[in-house]
């Protein structure tokens, strides 16, 4: 299984996860930074999350693959 993970006080919230993977990521309306929607995923959601962690500007997301 694939499971997200994210550390908010590594968030600069430029918000590239929630538009990659909307299903997955949000942003906090009060300070911008990373709100995971979804902690373990499923196949269609674990590609979209891990081009958002490609994407993460400050290294934030990371991605588990859970045996």
């Amino acid at each position: 299984m694939t499971r997200i993970e994210a550390d908010r006080d590594v968030c600069i919230g430029a918000g590239m996860c929630a538009l990659t993977a909307p299903d997955v990521f949000d942003q906090d309306s009060g300070d911008g930074r990373v709100v995971l929607l979804a902690e373990h995923l499923t196949d269609v959601d674990a590609d979209a999350a891990r081009e958002a962690v490609a994407l993460c500007p400050s290294g934030a997301l990371t991605l588990r693959e859970d045996d």
